[in-house]
């Protein structure tokens, strides 16, 4: 199977392997992808990109896990544009019998409704999974994939709710829907059904999987489960970090306050909210950070520095797709990896090797990048005030 390997990171990594652990000696085994992305600007501030590749495979698949939540934010926001509602508007859903319940009321926020701009916010805070199906349902499976495939990403299939089992029938249908405000309907959507016929996959991990409380000696089949690239997914976080950077195309049809709602949430910290208000011991400042913080509490990053980013994590697969900034020192660049870090090969026992492998992977990986970016001279300073965030406030 062909890997899409750059020298240059190959022998950056290399030669830092034993800081990097056990991942280095056997980078298939770890089923390990990653993208680097340097960025150089011109006089007048226009980025220049310049991509690194380490075992980047197409066709190798990885469960994406959350990271699914970031396309469902940016196309909620696109459709909204579509429909001229805004995003704080209040979002009702209804039931739909056997697969999902009524949403009337959102305690966690301010006003306590339910809208697209709180479902984003806790997505991108804690990676909520309810605000992630809400979104999915609001979009539509059919209109999920179709605008994706649309927009240059023809391998990505997105099938399913995350966090409740259910038939795949049952994730072809969506709630209906409406948006209201003071009495009145903006919007209304019935329930859907979508008639998207996917192409079919082979794809299959591990050595034995749990179904129910029974263990079968064979591979998980995934192949009706969500698939997005890694390459796609960088692609699509850079397209809005960098909206300039793409066709019109490629791009999601967002406003700029789209753009300055999507910079906070993806780079404030749960423990700067109010609303909701997060258990900080659970959800501490790193809780999402997983490249360079690691996923740990204990983990102090540089006081200049934000990471713009969505991570995934489950059934032993930790990605995370992330632009880094620090504003101190002028740095920025984009990084995002891959790892199967599931040493027995059983999915579904929860004995995943998260904290011992693949978090300190992640960690050791983005602090050697940010380090060889501290040192690198660069012939224009960025003007980094487009990320800049006041993140006082709710």
């Amino acid at each position: 199977m062909h890997n899409l390997t750059s020298a240059y990171l190959d022998t950056l990594l290399q030669a830092r392997s034993a800081r990097l652990g056990p991942v280095m000696n056997n980078p298939e085994e770890y089923r390990l992808q990653i993208i680097y992305t340097q960025i150089n600007r011109k006089a007048g501030n226009q980025p220049v990109f310049t991509d690194y590749y380490y075992h980047v495979r197409p066709d190798q698949y990885f469960y994406p896990a959350s990271t699914v939540k970031m396309p469902a934010a940016f196309l909620a926001l696109e459709k909204l544009n579509r429909l001229k509602v805004d995003k704080y508007t209040p979002m009702y859903t209804d039931s739909l019998a056997g697969i999902t319940t009524a949403v009337t009321e959102d305690t966690s926020s301010e006003n306590a409704q339910p809208s697209v701009a709180h479902y984003i916010k806790k997505i991108f805070l804690v990676s909520d999974n309810d605000a992630f199906n809400r979104l999915y349902e609001f979009i539509g499976q059919e209109e999920f994939n179709r605008a994706l495939w649309e927009k240059g990403y023809p391998a990505s299939q997105i099938r399913h709710r995350l966090d409740i089992a259910l038939p795949q029938e049952a994730n072809r249908h969506s709630n209906a829907i409406r948006f209201e405000k003071d009495g009145q309907v903006l919007y209304r959507q019935t329930d859907q059904v979508s008639n998207l016929a996917f192409a079919p996959r082979q794809d299959s991990v591990g050595k034995a999987h749990y179904k129910g409380s029974t263990l079968v000696n064979a591979p998980f089949d995934f192949s009706v489960k969500n698939r997005l690239l890694l390459a796609d997914l960088h692609n699509m976080l850079k397209s809005v970090i960098f909206p300039e950077s793409v066709t019109s195309t490629q791009a999601f049809r967002l406003t700029e306050d789209d753009y300055r709602f999507l910079y906070r949430y993806m780079s404030q910290l749960p423990t700067e909210t109010r609303h909701p208000a997060y258990d900080t011991a659970e959800f501490h400042h790193n809780y999402v950070k997983y490249l360079m913080g690691g996923a740990n509490g204990n983990v102090q990053l540089p006081a200049g520095l934000r990471i713009f980013n969505k991570p995934g994590w489950a059934y032993g697969f930790l990605t995370d797709v992330a632009y880094f900034v620090d504003f101190d020192h002028g740095v920025e660049f984009l990084l995002s990896a891959t790892i199967y870090a599931n040493k027995d090969g059983v999915i579904g026992d929860d004995k995943y090797d998260f904290e011992t492998t693949g978090k300190p992977f992640l960690k050791a990986l983005g602090e050697i990048i940010y380090e060889e970016e501290l040192k690198r001279i660069k012939k224009y300073k960025p003007d980094l005030k487009r990320y800049k965030i006041n993140y006082n406030g709710i």
